[in-house]
């Protein structure tokens, strides 16, 4: 499953990355990596970008770059 099958109050734990470049890099700088707990908070209202809580702080994403966090419930 990816992050961006998830809906507003789901929770998971982030399991890989499946994107090696400039986007992969992007995802790990704003603190998503493997291990890390993920709570989807809303979707905007035609559905991107999706808002989601790492630890304490919140980070917008595109369903195009949540498509690329594989997680497990």
């Amino acid at each position: 499953m990816t992050l961006d099958q998830l809906k507003p109050g789901d929770e998971a734990t982030i399991k890989k990355l499946s994107i090696r470049d400039k986007l992969g890099q992007r995802l790990i700088d704003m603190g998503i990596y493997p291990g890390m707990r993920i709570k989807v908070i809303r979707n905007a209202p035609l559905e991107d970008p999706m808002e989601v809580q790492l630890e304490g702080y919140f980070v917008s994403l595109r369903h195009a770059e949540a498509r690329f966090v594989e997680v497990m419930s």
